[in-house]
């Protein structure tokens, strides 16, 4: 008897041929917006909202005000916050001309430093706005400027990923800094310059290892162009996130295999099943990753969710869009087994690695409480992880800045 947990499957061949899958950007792109109400996700904004790098100035208001009344969840997750690391005023930057970072941080030449003094000036930042204190906005910029005197290249295997996560950081900070801070920061130009010359050229063409890699590489160039005011590398970066976002989430729509980035040539499906970790039964709400971590998977979650927050404050809503429904059915595919359910013997061998981490309340509160969605396990995995602090990584205090925000 078949087990009730397998889905239902078709057994036609691979429809597509190699040469349908070159078809050009912007054909897909035109595809992928096929639903009602859909904007040119693409087309960068006429005029940036500032700030406007995953958190708008509306919402960093509403959080100020919660933490000033003490209420729940923001208080404690303010607390969270300040207790930190990231937060001590002691802090010493530790810039260095060039960052190496090889496989799994092997060598590990100022990668650490690198993004955790960029979490800690986006925390600062955070603080100043919530606190007005300008101790921590003149933290923050000291930050800043200690590496943009010095950065000059990220090297060895890892330095598209690690300028990704870096770089994801880096304008969250100097757009609260430098859109709300009513001191001066006299070296927000070179800053702006070495986002420009250091971090785009490593990231804006995007890459063909896993989906997490190009998805946070595109946060980045989302984020830095928004800073920069680009809106040339703001619609490759937008475009390169559609078309790895559909290639990364799976959907039943897609049809009997995922969607691929034709760069990549996946173009039977022996290729596409060990692109997919080995996994040859294709369930909405699979990842791309799901059979190799959770801890994986949440860094492409996450970073789904931080390029539709910043699309959305720059006047562009992708979550009622394809976008928005990959990002929905991941959390929610992921969370059921993240909280214990165990896997059925299709999935991953009947043993899934977890570890998402804090990665599920930028998407929560946009679909859920901003459209009313109904998502029961991304609600209890976000509810059960308040307040969610950060990942070291490129992710930080998002209970505090996205938890239950309405604007």
């Amino acid at each position: 008897m078949q087990d009730k947990d397998i889905p239902a499957r078709r057994r036609r061949t691979f429809p597509r041929s190699a040469l349908a899958l070159t078809a050009a950007a912007g054909v897909l792109t035109a595809g992928l917006l096929a639903l009602p109400g859909a904007q040119r996700a693409q087309a960068a904004p006429t005029a940036f909202a500032h700030p406007g790098v995953t958190v708008s100035r509306a919402q960093l208001d509403f959080v100020r005000g919660k933490v000033q009344a003490g209420a729940q969840p923001w208080k404690g997750a303010y607390d969270q916050m300040m207790a930190s690391g990231y937060a001590s005023l002691s802090r010493t930057p530790k810039p260095r001309a060039v960052v190496e970072c090889g496989s799994y941080s092997n060598p590990n030449y100022g990668c650490t430093d690198e993004r955790e003094d960029a979490i800690a000036a986006y925390t600062d930042a955070l603080a100043w706005y919530l606190t007005r204190d300008e101790r921590y906005a003149k933290k923050a910029i000291e930050l800043m400027d200690a590496w943009s005197a010095v950065l000059k290249n990220h090297t060895n295997s890892n330095a598209p990923l690690q300028t990704g996560w870096a770089g994801s950081s880096w304008p969250k900070a100097a757009e609260i800094i430098k859109y709300t801070y009513t001191g001066t920061w006299a070296n927000s130009g070179r800053f702006a310059t070495m986002l420009r010359d250091v971090y785009l050229p490593e990231i804006i063409n995007g890459s063909n290892s896993n989906g997490n890699w190009e998805l946070s590489m595109m946060e980045a160039a989302v984020g830095i162009s928004v800073f920069l005011e680009d809106k040339a590398s703001y619609d490759t970066a937008m475009a390169k996130f559609r078309t790895r976002t559909a290639a990364y989430v799976y959907l039943a729509s897609d049809g009997d295999l995922p969607k691929t980035v034709p760069s990549q040539n996946l173009n039977t499906r022996d290729k596409i099943v060990s692109y997919w970790q080995g996994q040859s039964t294709f369930v909405t709400g699979l990842t791309q990753e799901t059979c190799r971590d959770f801890t994986h998977t949440g860094y492409g979650i996450s970073a789904i969710s931080h390029i539709a927050e910043t699309s959305r404050i720059q006047g562009q809503d992708l979550y009622g869009t394809d976008v928005g429904e990959r990002l929905r059915q991941a959390l929610g595919f992921q969370a059921k087994y993240e909280l214990g359910t165990a896997a059925p013997s299709w999935l991953c061998g009947g043993t899934v690695k977890r570890g998402l981490g804090p990665v599920t309340e930028v998407g929560y509160n946009a679909l859920h409480n901003r459209l009313g969605i109904a998502m029961t396990n991304t609600q209890a995995l976000t509810e059960q992880n308040r307040p969610a602090g950060s990942n070291n990584l490129f992710v930080a205090w998002e209970a505090l800045t996205h938890g239950d925000n309405p604007n």
